[in-house]
């Protein structure tokens, strides 16, 4: 791919999707990782710094490194950040709520996710913006998100780039060294990685989902990448597993039990 054009192609696209709309700001949710970093700069590149309005949401296990590059990429890009904890929330959640406590890691950082959203479009709201999304197409794919959490955005700039493409345009944008080395996380609990929990490297992940989007069987990907069948197995159940997360909710249809009204 051609890395430069693909960004112009971004920055046109967040123009013209707010173009005529009368909104000319977005809120963007930087959490100190590499796909808000690069939603951020791709968003100051098309809307300008003055439009564009960065939320940091740490809680109580948040690294105090993620807050300090989310405030490193706010810095470089000339916007403003606001800092919200949402552990004051998360309690609020769990004193309402007793079963919280005995749920699993996975439950209670989805909850995260979705308090993050709510918190995003809560600015969005009062300012009149739009929500910048900051999936990647691999995470997309996979359904490696939350539904109606990190999921629930305006728009999706980079769902279009796989991950190992981010790292690419990131690079070439001059996102910090210390966010482009880090291990990818959604930070939705303590020491977790993407990697981990897919249990494949991202790099394998866009090396077996590009030929599989193009027809590709999985024998041959198999045979010719040397990427062994389990994962790629595993891989695509994620896909076929979560297509529920891309799609509008389905709805049991009526329309043979009214009357036509032309008759």
């Amino acid at each position: 791919m051609d890395i430069i054009k693909a960004k112009d192609i971004i920055i046109d696209f967040i123009g013209k999707k707010l173009e005529g709309t009368g909104i000319e700001g977005a809120v963007v949710g930087i959490s100190g990782g590499i796909d808000s970093a690069l939603v951020a700069y791709l968003s100051v590149e098309a809307l300008g710094a003055e439009n564009v309005l960065g939320i940091h949401m740490p809680e109580a296990s948040t690294p105090e490194s993620e807050i300090e590059d989310a405030k490193k990429v706010a810095e470089a890009l000339g916007i403003d950040l606001k800092v919200v904890d949402i552990t004051s929330v998360l309690e609020g959640y769990r004193s309402a709520m007793p079963d919280i406590e005995d749920t699993s890691a996975y439950v209670d950082g989805n909850l995260k996710a979705r308090i993050r959203m709510s918190m995003l479009y809560y600015y969005a709201n009062m300012l009149g913006r739009v929500v910048m999304g900051t999936g990647n197409k691999s995470e997309i794919l996979l359904g490696y998100f939350t539904k109606y959490g990190d999921g629930g955005v305006d728009m999706e700039p980079i769902g279009d780039l796989y991950k190992t493409e981010v790292w690419k345009m990131s690079k070439i944008l001059g996102v910090q060294e210390s966010i482009l080395e880090k291990a990818p996380s959604a930070g939705l609990w303590e020491g977790q990685t993407d990697e981990e929990d897919l249990g494949v490297s991202y790099e394998t992940i866009d090396k077996v989902l590009q030929p599989i989007l193009a027809g590709e069987g999985r024998e041959r990907v198999h045979l010719k990448l040397g990427v062994p069948m389990e994962d790629i197995n595993s891989i695509l159940l994620r896909v076929r597993s979560n297509l529920h997360k891309r799609a509008t909710p389905p709805i049991a249809h009526l329309d043979d039990l009214r009357d036509d009204w032309l008759s």
